[in-house]
């Protein structure tokens, strides 16, 4: 048996190691920079210089502001359409269904700087194809990519694009391990198919929600492609400004890593309570 056990952890060796080298080294490394004062040479060991100035930088404050609007407008919303579509893909009424599935998921495979190229076209002022229709119900134009609130708006709208079929896809797999004998003796029970979808499947679906909603808390959490690549940079005026890219901002545009690593432990701080908070709060009552 110690034979055995030698043999499996000597295959293991070299994923611990790489393990190790690009995983623990790099947490632990981010953690020690963010005690240095990094503008200086050599740098200097100075955790107030970091940490003291995250309680008071306004930047933060704004940054952690436009994500918190994102984690909680955003992120129900996506999950609820989420759920509605996977309710509606799981149908027996519905045809091609798998031809649905792949269009609901395309999305994800799209290129981020495609994507972000398209939704900066289709949202113009000038000439974009959301500003048209607007013009041909009699609504003003608007100035998606100027106006803070309308910045803010899309980029909610571009991540809910983005990753409701993803989600979709996770909700429909947990629909599919649903018993059909549950919805059938609650149709013999003359139960409805709106009482069965509150009383039934979202009691059922609980699980496979909470994975989603702490899946898409984390991807927030981090969020940086879109502000960057459609509202340029999280304009205007740091409006879309989100963590991950105020962590960006710092580290590689003002070269401030030990500030950086200090905003990158509080993403993950932040992330990992909201998720605990989200998972006690599902959890079912003893």
């Amino acid at each position: 048996m110690q034979r055995h056990n030698r043999a499996a952890y000597g295959f293991l060796t070299p994923y611990l190691a790489i393990f190790l080298a690009f995983w623990i080294w790099p947490i632990i490394s981010s953690f020690i920079i963010s005690l240095h004062q990094t503008r200086v040479s050599p740098w200097v060991f100075r955790p107030a210089a970091n940490w003291g100035r995250l309680i008071s930088d306004p930047a933060f404050f704004n940054a952690l502001k436009n994500t918190l609007i994102i984690l909680v407008i955003q992120v129900p919303v996506m999950i609820g359409l989420a759920t509605v579509i996977a309710v509606f893909l799981n149908s027996p009424l519905l045809k091609a269904r798998g031809l649905f599935r792949f269009a609901f998921f395309a999305p994800v495979v799209v290129g981020e700087v495609a994507y972000s190229a398209v939704f900066r076209l289709i949202f113009a002022q000038d000439f974009g194809v959301v500003n048209k229709l607007l013009a041909s119900i009699g609504l003003p134009a608007i100035d998606w990519l100027s106006n803070p609130t309308a910045a803010l708006a899309l980029v909610m709208i571009a991540l809910t694009w983005r990753w409701t079929g993803y989600n979709a896809i996770i909700i429909l797999a947990g629909l599919q391990s649903i018993p059909g004998d549950v919805y059938e003796a609650a149709t013999l029970d003359r139960v409805s198919k709106l009482r069965q979808f509150f009383h039934i499947t979202l009691p059922l679906l609980k699980p496979v929600i909470t994975f989603c909603v702490i899946l898409s808390i984390s991807g927030t959490m981090q969020l940086f492609t879109e502000p960057f690549l459609i509202t340029n940079h999280g304009g205007p005026g740091g409006a879309t400004e989100t963590l991950g890219l105020l962590l960006y901002r710092q580290a590689f545009l003002s070269g401030n890593v030990g500030y950086a690593s200090a905003i990158a432990y509080t993403i993950a701080a932040l992330a990992v309570i909201v998720s605990l908070v989200q998972l006690r709060l599902s959890r079912e009552p003893r």
